[in-house]
């Protein structure tokens, strides 16, 4: 079990990294984190099924250096919820958050993810069991609808109903969510962007902190939606290129420290990838995070396709990643 480095500090949430199914791993986070010292990392979803029926640590383990670090769960059951909010407080997480968000079929045949859009007393019932059972931050990620729900006041209505329970956090994808008709993929590319919605229900709820998630690709971007707003969400961009979250200190936390290079992160993750290696870690499962650290530079095509002829092998050495390395032109 982690030890928890900052138990019950205010989190910063003016810029978060999202949480993202089969990518958002600790390994990942922990790259990020070499990056970044204030972005608010968050987990995959965690489904309170898989904490009841599996090995925790499997699903919550994690570096220290990882803070401020939020578990998101998924699910539907109060009770699982509230118990499995206090496993994650007990293991040192800064923050729980409910996925009301996911538009994939598996998780809606389970009442979990964006299906709880259509659902505001019952995410209000799992909310108030989670604040209960825990210390720490119980924040909601959702859409702004979903299917045939009314746009704007059935979003107003789905964030006024849980915020009577006392949740002060609300993260939102600034689409609405088609479960019938349209894959997982298509539901993060497809609807269009409304950002302007979000903007509203801040102001209607000035309370409340509002962050911004959904097709932001640049720091330029999320400084725009920024103003006004409390907090920004970046996901898939942070994942492609994470050598992004390079200014983020600067530029959303006032933070001038030394930015280290992309050279110098590689090299720091060089060393995490042997300790891990050294308690039985595949490379595999490390060295995909870091394909686009080098993205734009000369030499980055040859690392990306080194890594991938090589690092999936059996016998894969911490070699595969330092002679990938050793083909881009710094």
């Amino acid at each position: 079990m982690n030890i928890p480095s900052n138990l019950h500090k205010p989190i910063n949430r003016r810029f978060t990294v999202a949480p993202m199914m089969e990518w958002s791993d600790r390994h990942c986070r922990y790259l990020w984190r070499l990056i970044s010292r204030h972005a608010v990392l968050y987990t995959e979803m965690v489904t309170t099924g898989a904490l009841i029926h599996a090995d925790p640590e499997r699903f919550l383990r994690y570096n220290p250096d990882e803070h401020p670090l939020a578990l998101q769960l998924g699910g539907s059951n109060p009770t699982d919820l509230a118990t499995r909010s206090k496993m994650a407080e007990d293991w040192g997480y800064d923050e729980v958050n409910l996925n009301c968000g996911c538009p994939s079929d598996r998780v809606q045949n389970g009442m979990i993810g964006a299906i709880l859009m259509a659902h505001p007393e019952k995410v209000a019932d799992c909310i108030k069991a989670m604040q209960d059972a825990v210390s720490i931050d119980v924040t909601v990620k959702h859409r702004i609808g979903i299917d045939d729900m009314e746009d704007y006041p059935g979003m107003a209505r789905f964030v006024e109903t849980i915020a009577k329970t006392g949740c002060k956090t609300f993260i939102v994808h600034a689409r609405k969510a088609w479960l019938q008709g349209l894959s997982p993929k298509e539901n993060r590319e497809v609807p269009p962007l409304r950002y302007d919605m979000v903007h509203q229900l801040k102001r209607e709820f000035p309370e409340l902190e509002i962050v911004i998630n959904g097709g932001l690709h640049t720091l330029e971007q999320c400084e725009e939606q920024v103003t006004g707003l409390d907090g920004v969400m970046v996901g898939r961009e942070a994942y492609s290129n994470p050598y992004l979250l390079a200014e983020v200190d600067k530029r959303f936390y006032q933070d001038d420290h030394y930015i280290a290079s992309r050279q110098e992160i590689a090299a720091q993750f060089v060393e995490y990838c042997q300790e891990q290696m050294n308690e039985g870690q595949l490379l595999k499962y490390m060295t995909r995070h870091m394909l686009g650290l080098f993205q734009g530079l000369p030499g980055a095509r040859r690392f990306r396709r080194h890594i991938s002829e090589n690092a999936h092998k059996p016998d894969a050495s911490i070699a595969v990643l330092e002679d990938a390395i050793a083909l881009v032109n710094f």
